[in-house]
């Protein structure tokens, strides 16, 4: 339940010092992440014609990204930002370059797959590096909570955005458009973030000496948000697919970006709304009932056979997923150690685009085998499976009290137990 209780806001949040600096580039360098899947599909699928091979492309990417993302954390966690980014954003760009040529040339699937692991592998992850910087500049603050929503918003005002932008690209200019969009893009805003170097976390070494670093896959409440977030990839996933085919099917594709960008500015509008609200209820209590809801939702998908249900029914779902993911990432500050936690958010991230690269394999075959909106049984699924889990193992998430553990040093040092 909601207070009506006064506390620290998004003004409060834009003021600290040094913000901007990294918030402005940062947004610029994860629009692309946005347009990747969506151009991925939209391009395969036009040079193949089968929504299953451009699905099985999407999914390959995505899987790789999961797999690499959680090494590329404790990277950053251990030898800084910058020296991950600056190499990671060249890879990307020129791997999702050669994707695009290849698929162009109507090179065999096999191929394809092989410009798609190193195309998710190297994607920035600019969301949990921002996040990491604003657990330096808070520290534990009442903020945090709305810093959580506040990146929240971001990232769905880029999946607003960059659907629209690499659907009309691919749709309006040539299928290729979008993915060179999207590789340009991330070299640009990628580098421009690596160059803000003042407000990155310290290293987990000291000088030459290597201190102990615990994955943050350790803790045993990561791996449940891991679930859950597989389940919240289920829904991206199912719906870029779908969605697709669904415009498709109706004679009318350009509306593919309009109906997805209106599932993401749901979410976006209901994170505005969490980030300004102060919540009585536990963080793990809000993700139970925020996730249950999401399930319900989601369940509905599938039985929309028009334009206007399955908008209103995909804003449903896009509201639902703002609460879980906030509550999410707002868990991990309490979870996780400050020197694993861009490990930790990357873990989270990975997990979603498993769970979007698994639900775009899945949705791809449902929709190319049975059409008639067949896609949608796997945000369903999906949902509902890690609910199950979630219910299943929620006393996980328990955090710890403040004080248990103490830090010296923000992101810098292992922490030492109190006793």
């Amino acid at each position: 339940m909601a207070s009506t209780v006064t506390r620290p806001g998004y003004g409060q949040l834009l003021r600290t010092r040094g913000a901007w600096t990294f918030l402005v580039p940062g947004f610029a360098a994860r629009q692309p992440f946005a347009m990747l899947t969506i151009s991925i599909v939209l391009l395969v699928q036009h040079t193949t014609g089968s929504y299953g091979a451009a699905g099985a492309a999407a999914a390959v990417t995505g899987v790789s990204m999961a797999l690499f993302a959680p090494c590329g954390g404790r990277l950053a966690d251990r030898y800084g930002q910058r020296a991950v980014l600056l190499p990671g954003v060249i890879v990307h760009t020129l791997s999702g370059l050669t994707l695009t040529a290849l698929a162009l040339a109507h090179a065999p699937l096999w191929a394809l797959f092989a410009a798609a692991v190193p195309t998710g592998a190297s994607v920035p992850q600019i969301g949990p590096m921002v996040r990491a910087r604003w657990g330096v500049k808070l520290k534990g603050s009442p903020l945090m909570t709305t810093a959580a929503a506040f990146e929240s918003v971001t990232d769905e005002l880029t999946f607003v955005v960059g659907p629209l932008l690499a659907t009309a690209l691919c749709t309006a200019v040539t299928p290729a458009a979008g993915l060179v969009t999207e590789a340009s893009l991330t070299l640009l805003g990628g580098l421009l973030f690596a160059a803000q170097k003042s407000t990155q976390p310290a290293m987990t070494i000291a000088g030459h000496a290597r201190v102990g670093h615990d994955s943050a896959l350790r803790v045993p409440g990561v791996r449940v948000l891991i679930v859950t977030f597989l389940g919240i990839g289920s829904v991206f996933g199912g719906m870029q697919v779908s969605l697709a085919a669904f415009t498709e099917s109706i004679g009318r594709p350009g509306l593919n970006g309009v109906l997805y960008g209106v599932f993401a500015a749901g979410n976006m509008l209901s994170g505005v709304v969490c980030g300004a609200v102060a919540w009585r209820a536990a963080p793990q209590q809000r993700l139970v009932m925020g996730y249950a809801a999401l399930a319900l939702t989601a369940s509905g998908l599938w039985a929309a056979h028009s334009v206007l249900v399955l908008a209103a029914l995909g804003l449903l779902v896009g509201m639902c997923i703002a609460p879980a993911l906030i509550t999410g990432y707002t868990l991990v500050e309490g979870l996780v150690p400050a020197g694993a936690r861009t490990e930790a958010f990357t873990w989270l991230t990975g997990a979603v685009a498993l769970g979007q690269a698994a639900a775009v394999t899945v949705a791809g075959q449902l929709e190319d085998r049975l059409r008639d909106g067949a896609g949608f049984l796997v945000p369903m699924g999906g949902t509902l499976l890690a609910l199950a889990t979630l219910l299943a193992l929620r006393s996980r998430l328990v955090t710890l009290p403040r004080g248990r553990t103490v830090a010296r040093g923000v992101g810098h040092r292992v922490p030492l137990a109190v006793d």
